[in-house]
């Protein structure tokens, strides 16, 4: 099963310098132009060196600690980001307990619908580990989806890949027993977030209960149960799955 992941960063734009004037404050810094980077999505190829030239000129880029909030549910959203290392959740913030959309990996690029209907943030965002992102002006993205026919069809194609991926996952959180939404989480992670197993597990079980819509105990209660099935084995954060068939069949059945 695919998860949904996309959102928008929701900060202001500042020049290119290095601000930090508290510990828990991020970094902003703009270190590497856009027309290098190694780290830019694959949707940025079908964009002329000028246009790389205008992203450039609107992003910084923005390093945070490992649990800090990256933008919230509600504010402003003037910048889309583009992660450059580390991860980070994106979740629903619900009514006393949150819903894990998906996980962001470097590469991806976090745009929300918000952008195009009130420029609000859906969503919440949160670093995983220790990461960065560039911010870009959400004006300047408008312009070239505007300009550039061959940009706008390929965001159109991301865009309609994740609606996909909501219409999986709202199948998955509605329809599923536990144990089938527990499998669909562990395969996401496995191949899809960490393309590893075993793998060493970044969020914590209530990341994972929240992921699966589920409470914690559920949670660590099918995980103790796939363990005595000698489907999987958890050695601190380290996670290895010993069926991936029998876990694939578990997700298919719900």
């Amino acid at each position: 099963m695919i998860f949904l992941n996309f959102v928008i960063i929701s900060y202001s734009s500042i020049n290119s310098c290095i601000i930090r004037s508290d510990k828990k404050m991020p970094i902003f810094h703009n270190n590497q132009s856009c027309l290098n980077c190694q780290h830019k999505s694959e949707i940025f190829s079908c964009l002329t060196q000028g246009e790389l030239g205008l992203i450039d000129q609107n992003r910084f880029e923005v390093s945070f600690k490992a649990g800090e909030i990256m933008f919230k549910q509600g504010t402003p959203s003037p910048h889309y980001i583009c992660m450059t290392s580390g991860l980070a959740k994106i979740y629903i913030e619900g009514y006393g307990k949150n819903l894990l959309l998906g996980i962001v990996k470097p590469h991806d690029y976090i745009l929300g619908p918000g952008i195009y209907v009130d420029n609000r943030h859906y969503f919440s965002a949160a670093a995983l580990t220790d990461s960065t992102a560039c911010l870009v002006d959400v004006n300047s993205y408008k312009k070239l989806i505007r300009e550039n026919t061959e940009f706008a069809e390929e965001f159109m194609t991301r865009v309609s890949k994740q609606a996909i991926s909501n219409f999986e996952q709202i199948i998955s959180l509605t329809q599923k027993q536990m144990p089938g939404r527990i499998a669909d989480a562990l395969i996401y992670l496995s191949e899809i977030v960490y393309e590893s197993n075993p793998f060493e597990m970044t969020i914590s079980r209530q990341d994972l209960a929240d992921l699966s819509g589920m409470s914690k105990e559920s949670a660590i209660r099918i995980l103790k149960d796939f363990k005595e099935e000698n489907l999987i084995r958890i050695e601190g954060n380290r996670v290895d799955i010993l069926n991936p068939a029998a876990l694939h069949n578990i997700s298919q059945v719900g």
